[in-house]
């Protein structure tokens, strides 16, 4: 009786314990950095992704690829979000972050097989990862603000291998203005910049326009298109007569009584326009509807008046106008007007939309981008995205690096040297960790159609005789000192990118049981009561049921 196994899963929980855990998890890494890692660099390849649906997405964005490509697997999930890390924080980089996390769980992989502990090899990436952080704050360059022409250059950088290099001088100086526009002296917030997609034209069609595009038009056809020198009010509610909050029956017994009741409604919404031009006010915003009657009113008045516009566009009014929102037409006073040099309803691309410009200090801008086809205005969409976080990381950090591999080559070199003064079988990780680095440059060399093992030979050679800032040009196969090309990236993208990668790594290579437990219940974070016997441990493996089996 003593000697019977003790069963404490259910028959449907399935279990993977020892090195064929690990293994399990270093390939779901693996998979998810080889199905990103031809997308990197100036020469990476795009990929198409089809939903159930049909509709199609064309990028090379690596953090867009593995949100739409619904990976199950939940050690692969841990990779993605390395990628969600970098772009929530930096904005770029994000293909080279799981690019270093899956190398990094290879190199792993065969230090297991010579059984090296994974609590060793976590201690060694970890002591690596510190020691290229450190080096790279002593390689960084230091950038001024005002530096318009480094900054173009980073934003050109981001942009490289996407959709938008065709135009990346243009977009790159439209997207320095737009930052340097809305940065405040405490803090640069990119919300402030509205990116307007425009099917239509050509990508050099894009335009900045300092000020504040709202997707709308004018409620009525008589109110005026136009309006120079406009007060702008924002009202965060109705013009409308409002209802009661408690179901009311009027009784009309006479022609009269209901004549005087349709006066009295049209009395207040008359008084509603009286009021928004008492204050001063040519042109309205209105978070919610705008009653017919009100429209009448508003266009004898003179006022433009815009409808249903969205709490992120009324925002980005205020910002840009200086105007103050009020809940109810009756707070309106002439202290909450906002002002504008120019209010007009224009026509792009057959749509009308309303522009609100020549502000006294555009702290709200907006970036009118053109493309052919919604396809490729998506992908520049993308694009830009990750040029305006460079370049918004840069004006707040004040360093960058050298790109095209440069700075990975120079950590390897270092962290080998690093290596010889660290003790016992650590020092093995910290070496694995300098090879892991260098897959940024081979799979540049990779990408481009070049001999990897010359190009990395030549470029440690580079290193090796003093030039931090050699990286690989991935048209010619040259090394060439990438600062004076003027490639630049941001510290903050290396530092962000290695450190999330490691401790990425660091977190799957120390699991070595996983439980695909089915349909156990998960605690309730308030009621201990709810949860299984025995749940402490097991409990909260319960999402991971259904998904172990595939990745993709």
């Amino acid at each position: 009786m003593g000697n019977q196994p003790l069963i404490v899963l259910s028959e449907d929980s399935q279990r993977t314990s020892g090195k064929d855990a690990q293994s399990m998890n270093v390939q779901a890494g693996k998979a998810v950095a080889e199905s990103v890692r031809t997308t990197l660099g100036p020469k990476g390849m795009d990929k198409m992704l089809v939903d159930s649906s049909g509709n199609v997405i064309v990028t090379n964005d690596g953090v867009t690829l593995l949100s739409e490509m619904e990976i199950d697997h939940p050690a692969a999930d841990m990779i993605v979000e390395v990628a969600e890390t970098q772009e929530d924080e930096v904005g770029d980089g994000t293909t080279s972050a799981v690019v270093v996390s899956g190398e990094l769980l290879s190199q792993a992989e065969d230090l297991l097989e010579q059984d090296i502990h994974a609590t060793t090899l976590a201690q060694g990436y970890r002591q690596a990862a510190e020691e290229a952080t450190n080096a790279l704050e002593e390689i960084a360059i230091e950038v001024d603000e005002d530096d318009d022409e480094i900054l173009h250059q980073i934003a050109a950088t981001a942009m490289t291998g996407k959709g938008a290099e065709s135009a990346r001088d243009l977009l790159s100086e439209l997207v320095v203005d737009a930052v340097q526009a809305v940065a405040d002296e405490d803090s640069i917030d990119t919300d402030n910049i509205k990116v307007e997609k425009v099917v239509g034209g050509s990508i050099e069609n894009s335009e900045l326009v300092e000020g504040v595009i709202v997707d709308k038009e004018r409620v009525s056809d008589n109110m005026p298109y136009f309006a120079e020198d406009a007060n702008v009010a924002i009202i965060d509610g109705d013009l409308e007569i409002k209802e009661t909050e408690i179901d009311a029956e009027v009784n009309v017994t006479d022609p009269e009584q209901l004549e005087q009741f349709l006066e009295q409604e049209e009395a207040q919404l008359r008084e509603m326009a009286e009021a928004v031009a008492d204050a001063g006010a040519d042109v309205v915003f209105v978070d919610g509807g705008i009653d017919d009657m009100a429209q009448h009113y508003l266009a004898q008045e003179g006022i433009i008046a815009v409808r249903r516009v969205k709490s992120s566009d009324q925002s980005q009014l205020a910002r840009a106008t200086g105007a103050t929102p009020v809940s109810s037409v009756d707070d309106l006073t002439e202290d909450d007007l906002g002002f504008a040099g120019s209010v007009a309803q224009k026509d792009i691309a057959g749509d009308q939309r309303i522009f609100v410009e020549d502000v006294d200090d555009a702290k709200a801008v907006t970036l009118i981008l053109r493309g052919g086809t919604e396809h490729v205005i998506d992908e520049v969409d993308r694009a830009i995205e990750d040029s305006l976080g460079v370049v918004r990381t840069t004006l707040q950090d004040g360093k960058v690096l050298a790109g095209g591999g440069a700075p990975e080559v120079e950590l390897s070199l270092a962290l080998r040297d690093y290596a010889d003064s660290v003790g016992g079988r650590e020092q093995l990780a910290v070496e694995a960790f300098a090879d892991a680095l260098e897959v940024i440059p081979r799979t540049l060399a990779e990408n481009a159609g070049l001999d990897p093992i010359d190009s990395l030979v030549e470029l440690r050679a580079d290193h090796d005789g003093g030039n931090e800032a050699a990286g690989l040009d991935a048209f010619t196969g040259d090394t060439i000192d990438m600062a004076e090309e003027g490639v630049y990236e941001p510290l903050r993208v290396k530092t962000q990118a290695i450190e999330s990668a490691t401790e990425a790594a660091v977190m799957l290579l120390r699991i070595d049981d996983v439980i695909a437990a089915g349909d156990l219940a998960v605690a309730d974070d308030d009621e201990g009561e709810d949860m299984p016997p025995g749940g402490g441990g097991m409990g909260g493996m319960g999402g991971m049921g259904g998904g172990m089996g595939g990745m993709m």
